[in-house]
């Protein structure tokens, strides 16, 4: 018995998480599962599976039991009870009766077994607070170097999600949702209604939804909220959610001034959409994403057919006239997060976010449809010329992200589309599905 005791607690030193810990029982013993018991939720939790609660009652009753009998058989299987200091923590089970000589060695060894896993969750937690803490340095690096809300966002929703693995993260601003794309739980979208700037963190009675306002500067900007249907937010949970809804609101609020100031300095100032250096800016941000987030990205590159003839024709004012009513247009058929640019002279690139080929295509077709429908009035401008309204039509080349794409190969293949559709007839879309 001293041999496998020793070769039992050599394997537990080098265990070094709950499934090594697993590994090393069954070497000994016909180990089947171990259930630690979680105090903040007064449950049952699968060591191995941290995530998953035990919902069962007989699981429940067996380990209340073992508090004071130590060691149950309960049909095929046998369950031993882990203490720490005489309060039960845990249970092994075992997937049959254990005859005398394990449940002797058992007796010996289960504290070591039990001293282990206490360490193993101990340094879990430590590794969490570590994590938690590298995370608020990360988003006081957005604050200081990013200012786009769409952006910072995700990031700030996947830095939130590893400290509430078990729960859905929402992130709305102005009581619209931001991150991820869809919530369909009205029952979310009525407690954000009772939301103010002097709100504090709210949780629903049975603790499964966490509502975290976004409040600076004494201004409700949006909420966290978090939500499952099996677990409830812990103290430590709660703890991390008010710091970092905290720092993000502050990281919101900088985006929102910074925007403001820059507002005219990254916008181009006859169509309203970005200027080409910002355009470049949201590119790289936007592929970067894609790249990491492993989503789908569009990039449209279109023109205005024959636009040299229309300044040549009526002038140059309703070249600018033309330019304003087209950017119009697009802007009014695009999401709130789709981007939109003006390249460089009658050019403009848009980037889809969440947009698969196919429905950058109807959407390019959206695009060339309302374009060509539209009467351009331009009597104030050309009162003395004979044509009171005019119709343009742009020509549109799409192109899909492939994982490894870089910003340039996005908008050189968008452009290669566009030089298709205009090559082919113009006042059309036209796509390529890889690089060329």
């Amino acid at each position: 018995m001293i041999d496998n005791l020793k070769q039992l607690f050599s394997f537990l030193d080098n265990a070094y998480n709950a499934q090594s810990i697993v590994s090393v029982i069954e070497e000994v013993f016909p180990l089947s599962a171990i259930y630690i018991y979680d105090q903040t939720t007064a449950s049952l939790r699968d060591f191995s599976k941290s995530w998953m609660f035990i919902k069962s009652k007989d699981l429940t009753d067996i380990f209340n039991s073992l508090e004071t009998k130590k060691y149950i058989i309960k049909g095929t299987k046998s369950y031993y009870a882990l203490f720490n200091n005489n309060k039960i923590i845990g249970m092994l089970e075992f997937k049959e009766k254990l005859h005398e000589k394990l449940l002797e060695f058992l007796e010996i060894s289960s504290f070591c077994i039990s001293l282990k896993i206490q360490n193993i969750i101990l340094t879990e937690r430590m590794q969490k607070n570590i994590e938690f803490h590298d995370s608020m340095k990360n988003i006081a690096k957005i604050i200081e170097t990013q200012y786009e809300i769409s952006y910072i966002v995700p990031i700030i929703g996947e830095m939130i999600d590893k400290f509430v693995s078990d729960h859905l993260v929402y992130i709305f601003i102005d009581n619209k949702l931001v991150w991820p794309n869809a919530c369909k739980d009205e029952k979310i979208f009525e407690l954000i209604k009772c939301l103010n700037n002097k709100s504090e963190y709210i949780l629903t009675p049975d603790k499964k939804i966490g509502l975290f306002p976004l409040i600076s500067e004494n201004k409700l900007l949006g909420c966290i909220v978090t939500k499952s249907t099996d677990n409830v937010l812990s103290e430590k949970e709660i703890e991390y959610l008010e710091q970092l809804s905290n720092q993000t609101a502050t990281t919101i609020n900088r985006a929102n001034v910074y925007a403001e100031i820059l507002k005219h300095a990254t916008l181009d100032a006859l169509t309203g959409f970005y200027n080409r250096r910002q355009l470049q800016e949201r590119l790289k941000q936007e592929v970067s994403s894609a790249k990491r987030q492993k989503r789908n990205l569009c990039a449209i590159m279109t023109d205005i057919d024959f636009f040299k003839s229309v300044n040549d024709t009526y002038g140059h004012a309703t070249g600018d006239l033309v330019l304003k009513t087209v950017s119009k247009i697009i802007k009014h058929q695009l999401r709130d997060y789709d981007i939109a640019g003006r390249y460089g002279g009658e050019e403009f690139v848009i980037l889809l976010p969440f947009t698969k080929l196919e429905e950058a295509k109807m959407v390019s077709e959206r695009l060339r449809k309302a374009v060509e429908n539209t009467k351009i009035d331009i009597s104030k401008i050309n009162p003395d010329k004979p044509n009171k309204f005019i119709n343009v039509t742009i020509s549109l080349g799409v192109y899909e992200y492939q994982n490894g794409d870089y910003e340039k190969t996005l908008i050189r293949n968008a452009d290669k589309a566009l030089y298709i559709a205009k090559e082919t007839g113009r006042n059309k879309v036209a796509s390529i599905e890889s690089s060329m």
